[in-house]
């Protein structure tokens, strides 16, 4: 039962084709359930994972003890570092709802502009990316999501919003670690002297700053159809065209692991003196009084697309049917309601009725003025936390946390796995960083934020434990999901996709990019992924005569796009706007956009190794 095993790219009749048709179950099984039979997220993780199990086992001859601890390890990856570090930030946040800081924050953004497109970019993309250059792993969409919420999003666009814009910062999220990581695994299969951090991520930065142009002109368009282009095109552009710049200059003149930093700020600023000088056109339904009141969350089960326990929410949204075509819309005002229409009662239709527990219309609320004091509390969570994630990642801080007994390292008990070459997975060793984690970087800064905005130790005790039930079905997805991910790539499931694409030869150099989708879509990790594929990646490239680097960067770019559909990211947006179990609705609101974002990204790939871009491949 607990034998060693070694992974076996073919083991259907020594056919890498056969194998793939079984390898793609537990992925086809996953999809299916979540984008066709709207299957609760948990539910088709966890029978996603039953599926992965049993082809391990009857297919791949996997011992049923080790595919078991195979599934352990993935759950306890699932939940440290990736749950930790999200459920401490949804606790940080849920803080600044106890003490009223968030509506003081909320009110801030809207004196930006009260328009919700630009609210959107600013909050989505702008300060996601902040948020995902210094923590990563679904912190951005936990955050943004429940920000865009209480800025007056329907829950489904609030979470279809943060999923779409949280692609373009990915691949350098975490101060790059998803760089670092594809380093680390692509140097030691070639030698090629060019695969370096500094290197990876300059051809990185030559490839998603392009991405980047395009995803605030969809955000917008996925805020406001074609309404929303056409008036708002300018802070679309110039966001997406500074973000590009800056994270392309900081790619490859400045600091590969400060590249995400650098761009957010850039592209927040400008939009900002952008709205000073020039404003849309701003209509009705898409706009908010400045410095009105918060709206009382809703507590009422039934209203579960507007309301989640312990978090303010927006009633400025009404709920409407939600799209079940995969393919991107820019209906607009003609098709769905836009996220800022107000309440309408089905019994009187045009009559606007009282928001769920009486709050206030936003048209008659009264205004509130902040004092300078309390705005800088506001925003002190978020430069605490910028703060300690510095601190923890400079040089010598950072060299020191990585030693014993701040982290340990450890083999799994009992797993005991084989690589195709003889030599043990490095996946079988498992990482417990248990202090410079940003899981526990993160409940430092909760406990600062405590201190300075005056929440009680035992009203912040409660908040942190109402964030574990308000998550748990996140979280069961989660581990759920992370398990499935770690029993195929154990077994050697995703071995054998890899090099099913990897039989294209020349060709792959438009199907990289979708090797490091699937990556990412499985795992959730621009890291993972590049962990997982990084290395066949670099070997395809060898055998068909392609760019090492060029094909390297592509897994990285390509799997951001993947980003938006994993059941991981889901769950949390899900979890955050209350509609966990609902996974699946949201899954067919971005799936469409992924894929069209994939092709873009296949083509890019292509001519940049072809000899029309090829001059871009440092």
């Amino acid at each position: 039962m607990f034998d060693q095993f070694t992974v076996v790219t073919d083991p259907v009749s020594d056919s890498v084709a056969l194998s793939a048709i079984f390898a793609v179950l537990p992925l086809l099984t996953l999809f299916l359930l979540l984008g066709v039979l709207k299957v609760k997220a948990w539910l088709a993780g966890l029978i996603s994972l039953a599926v992965a199990l049993v082809v391990a086992i009857a297919v791949y001859a996997m011992p049923v003890g080790q595919a078991v601890l195979s599934a352990t390890e993935g759950a306890a990856f699932g939940f440290f570092p990736i749950l930790w570090i999200v459920l401490n930030a949804i606790w940080v946040y849920n803080l600044t709802v106890e003490s009223g800081h968030f509506d003081v924050l909320r009110r801030s953004f809207e004196r930006v502009s009260p328009d919700m497109r630009i609210q959107a970019i600013i909050i989505a993309f702008c300060f996601g990316a902040l948020l995902e250059a210094l923590a990563g792993f679904g912190t951005p969409v936990a955050i943004t999501v429940v920000m865009l919420m209480a800025l007056g999003f329907r829950p489904i666009h609030a979470a279809s919003v943060a999923l779409l814009a949280n692609t373009a910062p990915v691949a350098f999220g975490a101060l790059a670690t998803p760089v670092v990581t594809l380093a680390t695994v692509t140097s030691g299969v070639n030698d090629d002297s060019r695969l370096t951090v500094d290197t990876l991520g300059a051809m990185i930065g030559r490839q998603t700053p392009i991405l980047a142009v395009v995803v605030p002109l969809l955000l917008v368009a996925l805020v406001d159809g074609r309404r929303g282009i056409r008036q708002t095109w300018p802070a679309a552009l110039v966001a997406g065209v500074t973000f590009g710049l800056a994270q392309f200059v900081a790619a490859n003149y400045i600091s590969v692991p400060l590249t995400d930093i650098v761009a957010a700020l850039v592209s927040a600023a400008a939009v900002v003196l952008l709205i000073r000088v020039w404003r849309p056109v701003t209509p009705a339904d898409l706009g908010r009084e400045p410095d009105t009141a918060s709206v009382p969350a809703a507590r009422e089960p039934a209203e579960a697309e507007l309301a989640d326990p312990g978090a303010v929410r927006a009633t400025a949204g009404r709920r409407s049917g939600t799209t079940t075509a995969a393919a991107p819309s820019l209906d607009g005002p003609g098709g769905e309601p836009p996220p800022g229409d107000p309440l309408v009662s089905p019994d009187s239709p045009g009559e606007h009725r009282d928001p769920p527990d009486g709050g206030p219309h936003r048209s008659d609320a009264p205004r509130l003025a902040d004092t300078p004091a309390e705005v800088v509390r506001a925003y002190a969570p978020y430069l605490i936390i910028i703060a300690i994630f510095s601190i923890a990642n400079f040089g010598p801080v950072k060299d020191a946390l990585a030693k014993e007994p701040w982290t340990v390292k450890f083999g799994w008990p009992g797993l005991d796995i084989l690589g195709g070459n003889g030599n043990p997975l490095s996946s079988v060793t498992f990482t417990l960083n248990w202090l410079p984690a940003a899981g526990t970087l993160m409940i430092l800064a909760g406990v600062l934020t405590a201190l300075v905005l005056r929440v009680s130790a035992g009203r912040a005790l409660r908040a942190y434990g109402r964030t574990y039930v308000e998550l748990r079905y996140a979280i069961v997805t989660v581990m759920a999901v992370l398990a499935l991910a770690y029993v195929m790539n154990q077994s050697g499931q995703t071995n054998t996709l890899g090099a099913f694409l990897a039989a294209a030869g020349g060709a792959f150099v438009f199907l990289s990019a979708i090797l490091g989708w699937i990556g990412v879509a499985v795992t959730g990790s621009d890291t993972s992924a590049n962990a997982l594929f990084g290395a066949l990646q670099v070997e395809t490239a060898a055998r068909a005569g392609l760019d090492p680097v060029l094909l390297a960067a592509a897994n990285s770019s390509g799997g951001v796009l993947g980003k938006m559909i994993s059941p991981q990211n889901l769950a949390i947006a899900a979890a955050a706007v209350g509609m966990a179990g609902r996974e699946g609705e949201i899954f067919r609101k971005v799936f469409g956009w992924s894929l069209l974002l994939l092709l873009f990204m296949c083509v890019l790939v292509a001519l940049q190794g072809s000899p029309v871009l090829g001059w871009m491949v440092p």
